[in-house]
């Protein structure tokens, strides 16, 4: 069976670490390529610095944190959603805020899922579980655009 990656853009370190947790628990066996920022989730997605020999192809999903250092997640869905090679890419927020302004923000820039991650951890667990198996084993992604 051929797994579909996933990109995991989240600056902090202990939900990077429950995730994987949690995705490993629910027998998600996809390579999740975790990224700290929003830079690197686009130097990523493009190919591009640290990133420029990775295998090509799109991730079958971006789970993108909106409060990043360097470059926010709103300011990344922006950029992934002006990119021909990209727009068609699912795009999860996962993300603290309940903010009404990054819901509608989100949502305006095409956010295809926005989910608030759950204080409480067997409540996030499912949430991870959920998310990870509806986009990556459920959900059929667009086909690969080819690069030009």
């Amino acid at each position: 069976m051929n797994f579909k990656k996933i990109l995991f853009a989240e600056d902090n370190p202990n939900d990077v670490e429950l995730t994987m947790d949690v995705l490993a628990t629910k027998n998600l066996a996809n390579e999740v390529a975790v990224v700290r920022d929003g830079v690197e989730a686009l130097d990523y997605l493009k190919c591009r610095g640290e990133f420029a020999n990775r295998p090509r192809g799109n991730p079958v999903l971006v789970l993108l944190d909106l409060k990043m250092p360097r470059m926010d997640g709103l300011e990344v869905l922006k950029a992934i959603r002006e990119d021909k090679n990209l727009t068609q890419l699912p795009v999860v927020i996962l993300t603290s805020s309940r903010e009404e302004a990054d819901i509608a923000a989100s949502y305006q820039l095409g956010t295809n899922a926005y989910v608030v991650k759950p204080v409480d951890f067997a409540q996030f667990a499912e949430a991870i579980g959920s998310l990870g198996i509806f986009w990556a084993v459920i959900n059929d992604p667009p086909p690969q655009q080819a690069e030009t």
